[in-house]
């Protein structure tokens, strides 16, 4: 691991914000993000990206918008000079009003922002977010948002409570419960999964069980690994492990050595 990576240390060259929607966006959008990067005279970096339940509209630069749909593994991205990124991390589910198709159409594939909201942001509106000591969301990329007339539909609605409720409660942990509890059938909500977030309930699951590993990771404290693997529904710890390290691309220790507070760990 690039030891700009460990410790926290990434913090020496990015720049990160987080900012709320307008009232209108809410419902919709989860949060904006930024991230800057400053790596002049040095090597380029490669960040591990982890997968999102998310779709995400991002804008790098002078660059073309683009929407990325949620991913099912971990990926990198080479960060190299100085540069800039605005995002939009729309709620799981509720990015279906935005599109003309299911949202699994866009599992594990970008597109052009042009392509879905029929036009792009001037690339001289985001490229200046930073130029203020608070930053802001852009008012064209809000604007390019509900130009679209956005309407949460009871369905959408429905899959976006349902993806809460896997992010909320870490004992759910398998599909036939989850559907008992929003009292659907499992087939139809494998059907409202795909339509409006874009991946399986399976796999939502999935991927929110190991947010908690992660988010007891970050937190420096000492993890029991074979009760973790218990209470997050996994046959024992080498699965977790297992899991773990094909999602999210490092197994737990190492994973671990990212955060400020990180230390080796077993499993």
């Amino acid at each position: 691991m690039d030891e700009r990576g460990q410790r926290g240390r990434w913090a020496d060259f990015q720049t990160h914000w987080y900012g709320s929607p307008s009232a209108e966006l809410a419902p919709f959008v989860e949060h904006y993000w930024a991230v800057r990067w400053d790596l002049r005279g040095q090597e380029p970096f490669r960040q591990l990206l982890p997968p999102r339940v998310n779709v995400h509209l991002s804008f790098v630069d002078g660059e073309a918008g683009m929407v990325r749909g949620p991913d099912r593994r971990f990926s990198h991205r080479s960060l190299a000079d100085a540069g800039q990124v605005f995002g939009v991390a729309f709620r799981p589910g509720a990015f279906r009003p935005f599109l003309d198709g299911p949202v699994s159409s866009l599992a594990g594939r970008s597109v052009t922002a042009a392509s879905i909201f029929g036009r792009d942001v001037e690339p001289s509106v985001v490229a200046s977010i930073f130029d203020r000591d608070a930053v802001s969301p852009p008012p064209a990329v809000e604007s390019l948002l509900l130009a679209r007339g956005p309407v949460l539909t009871t369905a959408a609605t429905a899959a976006r409570d349902a993806v809460e409720l896997i992010a909320s409660e870490p004992a759910l942990t398998r599909v036939e419960a989850l559907a008992a509890r929003l009292d659907v059938g499992v087939r139809s909500l494998q059907r409202l999964f795909a339509e409006h977030v874009g991946l399986g309930p399976k796999w939502c699951i999935r991927r929110y069980r190991l947010a908690e590993a992660t988010s007891r990771l970050e937190s420096g404290a000492d993890v029991d690994w074979a009760a973790l693997a218990a209470e997050l529904g996994y046959a024992d710890q080498a699965h977790l492990g297992r899991d773990f390290t094909a999602v999210l691309g490092e197994p737990p220790g190492r994973y671990a050595l990212r955060y400020p507070s990180g230390s080796p760990t077993r499993g």
